[in-house]
């Protein structure tokens, strides 16, 4: 029997622990996942770490309020079905509720039916909503329409693209850090003929050399101490599509013999395991090394440096394609709206921006655009606004900014250590593809200690 609920996350607020388990009692059992608050600002904390599918927001709690929490949701652009529940049941805060945006108003006591219902209601809305706006996204873009450029250098790109696109030939695209190495694998991909199958990228810089291999090709059950199961790896995930390699130049010598193998005999086993499986799964894979001389050096394999160089594309850097910079900033200025307005730039301020060398290439473009729109809160970008050169003082902005994000505002040490451990969780889980075992390991602690930060 299907659960109502399954695979939904549900976001309980009520400083009431009755109340909460009242409704924990009520949900749990038809699949949804649970999270709790028992203020407004631990509410607010959940769904920025972790948005959940509905959320339920009581009118009394510790500030701000159900209603105050509700209207930041909507002021931040955010379509979360919120349920607000109360003991005081009036007219006017029910109106009051329905106008700042809420999904539906309930009081207490509760019908366990009329909650079910009613949250399963806001599910299928949720869902319903990100499906309408999915499909939206795939009318009005062509999915390959992700790199920006005009350029003679750009057009070069793009003629090879098309020419080796609807081949399986494995493709080395090197170049500079920020150029967009993954676009480029991502439009291969998406422009081939396992364009129906998945696009599987591994950054294989940050993941450690004991974790790569099984995250790569997979491991049996009890094949190393914390394999509870056995697993797939990406080799395996990609299989009728595409893997990515990303950083290809970062992983040691053991891994690079096994890699080779693959690449020649297209089969690979699991970790302790000793069955072949087919790499059914077309190679991309991107580097900022000049991994040529490093066969000369001895630290990258030559053999699988020409297996991997059968096509290579090099993404040019920013300074050999300045006529791009034009349209890329308007590009970001779209792209990174301050609410539904787009920013527009001084003349001054891109004058700064074309006579800068951008060492970090297209993502650093990207992130000086990014800043400068929430610094001029979507009007107009002046100079003071780009934070440009290497000054101490736009360095120390640029960092306090960074720390600000980090810590969510907070004022007081407990909850500015929970805010930062939240924030490398989530990194963590979205480095390992949610895969919470990996994400631990990846961490230097036990899956128990995960689930306890």
């Amino acid at each position: 029997m299907t659960l109502r609920l399954e695979g939904s996350a549900i976001l309980i607020a009520d400083d009431e622990e009755p109340i909460r388990d009242l409704l924990r009692d009520i949900l749990e059992p038809e699949g949804a996942a649970i999270r709790v608050a028992r203020s407004g600002k631990e509410a607010l904390e959940v769904i920025e770490a972790d948005e959940p599918d509905v959320a339920i927001l009581d009118v009394r709690m510790p500030p701000p309020d159900g209603l105050a929490v509700l209207q930041t949701l909507r002021a931040k652009g955010l379509d979360l079905p919120v349920l607000i529940i109360t003991a005081q049941d009036s007219s006017t805060m029910t109106i009051d509720a329905m106008q700042r945006g809420a999904y539906d108003y309930l009081g207490k006591p509760f019908d366990p039916d009329e909650i079910l219902h009613t949250v399963q209601r806001a599910v299928e809305h949720r869902r319903l909503t990100r499906r309408v706006l999915a499909l939206e996204r795939q009318v009005t873009q062509d999915p390959r329409d992700i790199l920006i450029g005009r350029s003679g250098a750009m057009q070069q790109v793009y003629k090879l693209i098309g020419r080796v696109a609807n081949s399986d030939a494995t493709v080395l695209i090197t170049g500079e850090s920020g150029t967009g190495k993954e676009l480029v694998a991502q439009v291969l991909h998406r422009s081939s003929n396992r364009r129906e199958g998945p696009f599987v990228a591994v950054n294989c810089a940050a993941l450690p050399e004991t974790l790569l291999e099984s995250e790569l090709f997979g491991h049996e059950k009890g094949s190393f101490t914390g394999a509870m199961a056995q697993r797939k790896g990406r080799f395996e995930q990609a299989t009728r599509g595409t893997i990515f390699l990303d950083e290809i130049g970062e992983i040691s010598p053991a891994t690079q013999k096994k890699l080779l193998r693959v690449l020649q005999e297209r089969t690979f086993e699991r970790v302790g395991g000793n069955a072949p499986i087919k790499a059914d799964v077309r190679v991309l894979a991107a580097t900022n090394r000049d991994l040529l001389e490093e066969t000369r050096n001895g630290t990258f394999r030559e053999d699988l440096y020409y297996r991997l160089n059968v096509v290579n594309i090099n993404m040019p850097s920013l300074r050999e394609r300045k006529e791009d910079i034009p349209v890329l900033v308007d590009h970001f200025l779209h792209k990174h709206r301050f609410g539904d307005v787009s920013a527009h730039i001084t003349e001054a301020a891109f004058a700064a921006i074309m006579d800068q060398e951008w060492p970090g290439n297209v993502r650093q473009l990207e992130n000086t655009i990014e800043r400068a729109v929430v610094l001029a809160q979507g009007g107009l970008i002046g100079h003071e606004h780009l934070l440009l050169g290497d000054s101490a003082s736009a360095r120390e902005q640029i960092l306090d900014g960074a720390l600000a994000r980090l810590i969510g505002g907070a004022d007081d040490l407990p909850t500015i250590v929970a805010n930062v451990r939240r924030r490398l969780i989530t990194l963590a889980l979205e480095r390992t593809h949610g895969d919470h075992a990996a994400a631990a390991r990846l961490l230097g602690i036990s899956a128990i200690d995960l689930g306890k930060l």
